[in-house]
């Protein structure tokens, strides 16, 4: 009936061992299962519209998805720290034997102290009463998850006026282009009738040959814009994440566009929809938890702990797990620094310092955001005066550019003066392209000034 026991205890005992030893190991099976997902591809843009593709850069964009993932690391590494207010219960085995018993001297005759075999089993419990470290982390953790959410927002934010700069970029020089293919035919056409005057003898070949250098002028600006288009679309592919195997088709409505270009320009800035100052108020609360924390240094650290012990003891191995001496208790532990050379006071004085500079930083942003949003608006202003201004300049280039051509098929205007006319007409679009992307570009400015692009 002994051996049977002694058997049972020792498997149960050896199971126990080995679920703890292989613990860890289901622990980080089950963590690489968890974030496998992380790497799945997202697909591609459809449509290539703004919103489309700032979406796609919001989900694709390793910067935010890292953001993402730090802010899981956050919300484990809390529940890490405020598991310390739970009971800790631990387990300790050991079997050892004994080549070599110790022996004193009782008495004045040599005594071994000690058996051939021992083993102990230890249950311990742990609970913490009073201790600042786990203090803070449960009056700061919603700050702390709320800081690594703000921070997300911010890259986002960030993101937003980046890809949607770049993709007005990148409409600005494919209307370049589509002005040049657009120019390309007129001046083929152009050619075609200098070649025919030239041939009936109506003018010599200085117009044939003007309007060859302005067509190939035309074709080598329309290939450099090809060339710095792929750039751009690289560039812009860069920031959204995107495959770079995979072509990125992009669209847009230009009448949309100018319904969406004007904005209120009469509201003025708030200081709280920004997304730096939520972040900065967040950091000094947590400054100001850092203060009370180092402050608490003074106080002790109480804790309630537990054990039971199971000895055994025998020379005979194999009757070891028959007798057992156990042995248990319950303390209250009470630990007080008293003395550190000063390094508790020098804490708090950091802590206080850093809380100011805090303090500083919030007072420096509130006056950078008036600046910031009076430089937006007036370029936003600037730019869109510009793009009235270009809007009539091509109705004006076009007018001038049909009644001069019909004037040189007439034999009243030289041909110098068509090219000149053509030259107006096409500056006149490609500048009234350019000034309305930026004028996109620059209300994109306004409105991160206004805190308006928080909804990322």
């Amino acid at each position: 009936m002994n051996c049977y026991y002694n058997a049972k205890t020792i498997r149960l005992l050896a199971l126990s061992i080995t679920l703890i030893l292989l613990s860890p190991l289901f622990a980080t099976a089950q963590f690489k299962v968890t974030t496998a997902s992380e790497g799945t591809e997202q697909g591609t843009v459809t449509n290539g519209t703004l919103e489309e593709i700032i979406q796609y850069a919001m989900k694709n964009q390793p910067l935010i998805r890292q953001s993402v993932i730090d802010e899981r690391i956050t919300e484990n590494t809390v529940k890490t720290k405020l598991a310390d207010w739970y009971p800790q219960i631990n387990f300790n085995y050991s079997l050892q034997h004994n080549f070599l018993i110790q022996t004193s001297i009782i008495g004045g005759n040599p005594v071994k102290l000690g058996v051939n075999n021992t083993s102990a089993a230890q249950f311990t419990l742990s609970q913490a009463i009073f201790n600042r470290d786990v203090l803070l982390a449960k009056r700061t953790r919603g700050d702390v998850q709320l800081q690594a959410s703000q921070t997300t927002t911010a890259n986002k934010v960030d993101l937003a006026v980046n890809v949607s700069k770049a993709f007005y970029d990148v409409l600005a020089t494919s209307q370049q282009i589509y002005v040049s293919q657009e120019d390309i035919v007129r001046l083929e056409r152009s050619l075609q009738d200098a070649q025919n005057q030239y041939k009936s003898g109506v003018t010599d070949k200085i117009d044939y040959k003007r309007a060859m250098i302005s067509l190939n002028n035309t074709k080598a600006a329309k290939k450099s814009n090809e060339d710095i288009l792929k750039g751009k679309l690289e560039y812009l592919k860069s920031l959204m994440g995107y495959p770079i195997e995979k072509e990125l088709k992009i669209s847009y409505d230009s009448l949309q566009m100018e319904r969406e270009m004007l904005i209120d320009t009469i509201q003025g800035p708030d200081v709280n929809s920004r997304i730096e100052f939520q972040l900065l108020t967040t950091q000094k609360r947590l400054q100001e938890a850092n203060v009370s924390y180092n402050k608490m240094s003074f106080l002790p650290t109480v804790a309630a702990n537990g054990a039971y012990n199971l000895n055994y003891q025998n020379n005979r191995f194999g009757d070891l797990y028959i007798n057992n001496y156990p042995q248990s208790f319950a303390a209250v532990t009470l630990a007080l620094p008293l003395f550190q050379g000063g390094k508790r006071k020098y804490n708090i004085n950091s802590a206080e310092w850093q809380l100011k500079r805090t303090n500083l930083d919030i007072t420096n942003l509130k006056n950078n955001i008036n600046s910031e949003y009076a430089n937006a608006l007036g370029y936003y202003k600037g730019s869109l005066a510009t793009l009235l201004a270009q809007k009539d300049n091509v109705d004006l280039a076009k007018e001038v550019y049909d009644v001069i051509q019909l004037q040189y098929k007439s034999g009243i205007k030289t041909y110098l003066e068509v090219i000149t006319s053509e030259t107006d007409l096409r500056l006149a679009r490609i500048n009234y392209y350019n000034a309305l992307y930026q004028v996109l570009a620059n209300k994109i400015d306004v409105q991160k000034a206004l805190g308006q692009l928080n909804n990322y």
